[in-house]
């Protein structure tokens, strides 16, 4: 593990850390970004179980998009992400933006999960 893996795995547990201590038991909305596509999970961190789940690769998304590494595809992905989630019986969630900064691809999905319905 170089340099940078250990810094970010460094942010990524702070940032959990965290949401531990000021969740108050609601589930975790966990975002990854590759260098391809964006993934969000909701997570409940007290069964350890993923209540919904939603990509640039899912197959209703994948063909409108062009591709799933901007902002566009990303807020689509929260989009879809915050219907699973209401359709779940979830509205309240911390966000977990990982080790990454809230900018770009990370606000967007964010902002329309907000929008989706989503409280954080």
């Amino acid at each position: 593990m170089n340099r940078t893996d250990k810094l970010f795995a460094r942010r990524q547990r702070r940032v959990r850390a965290t949401l531990l201590k000021k969740g108050s038991g609601r589930p975790r909305l966990s975002v990854f970004r590759s260098g391809k596509h964006i993934y969000a999970q909701l997570i409940d961190d007290a069964v350890g179980k993923t209540l919904a789940a939603a990509s640039s690769l899912d197959k209703g998304l994948k063909g409108s998009l062009k591709t799933g590494a901007d902002r566009a595809a990303a807020a689509q992905v929260g989009k879809l992400i915050a219907e699973r989630a209401i359709a779940a019986g979830v509205k309240d969630v911390v966000f977990d933006r990982g080790g990454y900064l809230y900018h770009g691809r990370v606000k967007a999905l964010a902002d329309a999960a907000r929008e989706g319905g989503l409280n954080f």
